[in-house]
């Protein structure tokens, strides 16, 4: 069989750069080597696309020392909308040279310019298939509070919140800290277009807000004040496939000392967090959890893949915190945990991510 010709695209502009490169480096490793042709594409903190080296070890998981996409010298030339697909690079001495033509892109990339519906509108406009979300599903669940009116409107239970922008609250902070105060504490502060939980504060006393708000007001000028909800915190992993949108078994985020599940609990294994999957539910609750996550993708026109995140409250309910559209995707991140534990290995999800792109 022929093999198709994947870019893995990584790195980029974002605050969560060292992570997607992070991410390359597993990906690399596992992807298929039999069946796919594989382009490491680098994205540079400045936004230059340059040609990386195809070596895992380059990109490691080390809380130490994140790796990170330098400027090399060498620029990649997209294709022609219309034209063929050949990827080409320019070489730092001027020679441009053809890399193959491109079956699919992997993006890779987590936050603004990657995750936010750009970078997918780019790729819609050259007229290269890609995997993942696509551009509505993208920008939808990058802005929370876009993303909770989705949700809302599909008959899925959210946390009660208000949006505030940086205006209203240099205006009338008064106003502001009224509404905070009627949700009743505790309160997550949080920006409305970031990831990871960057920018995110756990306010348990009112004279906590006004620090917070400075802290998400810094990443962000429009920010989500949450009611905090009380229960355990699932997620489920959703995978669009050959044969429809399936969910995962949930996987259940463990706080042993942290106050929340915060950047570094997330992707670096920081102490005081376990990620437990399959979560231990009963079979009704699981079948909840999955239909739930199916039903919130289908609510923002999900494509590819996306990560659920939920709360299960003691008396059985589920609230729906947010989507993730390229949840983290190391190794040792939740989405690929609850494949690997619904009997979906690390590899065989790389490439039903990627057949996916393929079938668009």
């Amino acid at each position: 069989m022929d093999k198709q010709t994947v870019v893995v695209l990584f790195g980029g502009r974002s605050s969560e750069h060292s992570i997607s490169s992070a991410t390359a480096g597993g990906v690399l490793g596992a992807i298929d080597r039999d069946r796919y042709d594989v382009i490491p594409v680098g994205i540079t903190r400045e936004g230059a696309f340059v040609l990386e080296e195809d070596d895992p070890a380059k990109f490691p998981l080390d809380a130490e020392h994140l790796p990170e996409v330098v400027d090399n010298g060498t620029r990649v030339l997209w294709p022609e909308p219309g034209g063929d697909r050949t990827l080409r690079v320019v070489h730092p001495d001027g020679a441009t040279e053809g890399l193959g033509s491109i079956d699919v892109v992997l993006p890779i990339l987590h936050g603004p310019h990657g995750e936010d519906g750009t970078i997918q509108g780019f790729f819609d406009t050259l007229e290269v298939p890609y995997a993942g979300g696509g551009v509505l599903d993208s920008a939808l669940c990058m802005d929370k509070h876009f993303m909770k009116i989705a949700l809302q409107a599909s008959g899925i239970a959210v946390a009660p919140w208000v949006t505030v922008r940086r205006r209203d609250w240099d205006r009338e902070p008064a106003a502001v800290r009224a509404e905070a105060e009627a949700l009743g504490l505790p309160l997550f502060v949080k920006p409305a277009r970031a990831g990871s939980s960057v920018g995110v504060s756990k306010v348990d006393a009112l004279d906590e807000l006004d620090a917070a708000l400075a802290v998400a007001f810094a990443e962000d000028d429009k920010v989500l004040i949450e009611t905090g909800v009380h229960g355990r915190e699932i997620e489920v992993a959703v995978l669009e496939g050959a044969d429809g949108v399936r969910a995962s078994l949930p996987g259940e985020i463990v706080l042993t000392s942290r106050g929340f599940y915060d950047f570094e609990g997330k992707y670096l294994g920081g102490d005081g967090v376990d990620v437990v999957c399959p979560a231990d539910v009963t079979d009704v609750e699981r079948a909840a959890i999955q239909e739930a996550g199916v039903r919130a993708f289908e609510a923002v026109d999900g494509r590819g893949l996306a990560r659920v995140d939920m709360f299960l409250t003691p008396s059985g309910d589920l609230v729906v915190n947010e989507l993730n559209t390229m949840p983290g995707f190391t190794p040792i991140s939740m989405f690929p945990k609850c494949w690997v534990a619904s009997g979906l290995s690390y590899g065989d999800l790389i490439t039903e991510l990627v057949e996916a792109g393929l079938r668009r």
